[in-house]
């Protein structure tokens, strides 16, 4: 009997129902509209959603933590598995086999372990973020030269801040070459040394915010040397570089005003100042003219012999000493040096003749000493010249001696070794030079 002929029992059913919905197997994509992830759970329970149906999802433990996707509300997914049914309660569930992040989800996946990874680093610490200048004289401006961002924040500097020079880089801030474009611009304007840079950009989905998102940009915007302010026009989203950046503001406007000080915020600090500096003044002023008037009541402002009156009349005490003493003084030292004067003309005439004598004596025995040992130093030379003179190969020659040269008229012959018959050489006598001819040779002592 066929199935459909007899009746079945509601497990049967469930069981017929459970073996045909496996059997299909299905990619499915969806808005996660609940999820339940609770301890000790052995699978994940969410609820996916398009608008018009919902369907409930069950995913084991460990395929869940092998996808590497936290769920949340809202999140787009796209799943692979099958239909089954839950025979205790009669209840269809989806069995979730695989899963990953589908479209915008996927793409706020990336951005979120991109952030964490960079944060891990250290990039987006309270700490390193830089204070702004307070009056910058030169602002760096990065963005789209065709986009409303530009005008916005030139229109807000005007405004405000007309003093500051802005240093323009216009790249492209969406597609494929954003990224390069946006780190080459900030270098660009980093060369020519601004107070600070602005990072603007209008709205647009989130695929358009990517760029903002990527790892170069935020690691240029950590590596810049100068404070950056991002104004990305994306309010419900807040992208890596704004995490990054020394300020976040919401919209290129907000950027500007960030960067750039009210206009009527300066004038009236200018104004506050220039109460302070005049009320200072006064206040230097009048203590100024208050000692003026404390000097002129001074005594010696008034007569002039205040001041010098008592040193002139020391001056005059010290005169009239001096002419009381000076006459007496210079008596005294008169009679003294007459004195002395007839001392040393007694005194001389005496003692004068012995140191006379003395001195004479004294010259005739150095002059004897002297004879006596120039005339021992004289014979000791002379003797050395004779021993000198006997010793020399000229005293040698004046007794009768002779030297023989060899051929070469420069060597000593010796021994008739240095010589052959019929050799010309060279007798030196005392006082002449013969030139010989070697007819025979024999050393003494020899035969024949």
């Amino acid at each position: 009997m066929a199935a459909e002929d007899r009746a079945v029992s509601v497990s049967e059913a469930l069981g017929l129902a459970k073996r045909a919905l496996e059997s299909v197997r299905l990619r499915v994509i969806g808005e996660v509209s609940e999820f339940t992830d609770k301890p000790g759970y052995r699978a994940a329970y969410f609820t996916v959603s398009d608008g018009d149906s919902a369907m409930s999802c069950l995913m084991w433990r460990e395929h869940y933590e092998t996808s590497g996707v936290l769920l949340r509300c809202g999140m787009l997914v796209e799943m692979t598995g099958h239909f089954s049914v839950y025979a205790p309660k009669g209840r269809m569930q989806f069995m979730v086999r695989s899963l990953e992040p589908a479209g915008e989800g996927r793409l706020r996946v990336l951005v979120a372990e991109t952030a964490r990874r960079l944060e891990a680093e250290g990039l987006m610490r309270p700490e390193r973020k830089r204070p702004l200048p307070r009056y910058p004289q030169r602002i760096g401006l990065v963005t789209s030269p065709r986009g409303k961002a530009l005008h916005d924040a030139l229109r807000t500097l005007e405004r405000r801040y007309p003093l500051a020079e802005i240093l323009f880089a216009g790249v492209t801030v969406e597609g494929d070459q954003a990224v390069s474009a946006i780190v080459e611009g900030l270098r660009t304007v980093e060369k020519a040394d601004p107070d600070l840079v602005l990072l603007v950009r209008g709205g647009g989905s989130y695929e358009d915010l990517m760029p903002f998102n990527a790892e170069e940009l935020a690691r240029a915007m950590a590596a810049c040397p100068k404070p950056i302010v991002t104004g990305i026009g994306h309010e419900p989203d807040v992208s890596i570089a704004d995490m990054v950046a020394d300020v976040r503001a919401s919209t290129p406007t907000a950027a500007a005003e960030a960067a750039s000080p009210s206009l009527e915020e300066l004038r009236s600090a200018l104004f506050k100042i220039a109460r302070l500096l005049g009320r200072a003044l006064r206040h230097r002023v009048q203590g100024a003219q208050h000692e003026v008037v404390v000097l002129q009541g001074h005594p010696i402002f008034r007569e002039s012999t205040a001041l010098l009156g008592p040193s002139a009349q020391r001056i005059d005490r010290i005169a009239t000493g001096l002419h009381r003493v000076l006459p007496a003084r210079l008596e005294q030292d008169r009679h003294r040096l007459r004195y002395v004067q007839e001392g040393l003309a007694r005194v001389g005439g005496r003692t004068l003749q012995p140191a006379e004598s003395r001195i004479a004596r004294i010259e005739q025995d150095l002059k004897r000493l002297g004879r006596a040992a120039t005339g021992r130093a004289l014979e000791r030379v002379n003797h050395v010249r004779e021993r000198l003179q006997d010793l020399s190969p000229e005293g040698i020659l004046g007794r009768g001696y002779a030297i023989c040269f060899s051929a070469d008229g420069k060597t000593v012959a010796r021994s008739v070794r240095d010589v052959s018959i019929g050799d010309r050489v060279s007798v030196r006598l005392s006082a002449a030079m013969l030139g010989c001819l070697v007819e025979s040779a024999e050393e003494e002592g020899s035969d024949g």
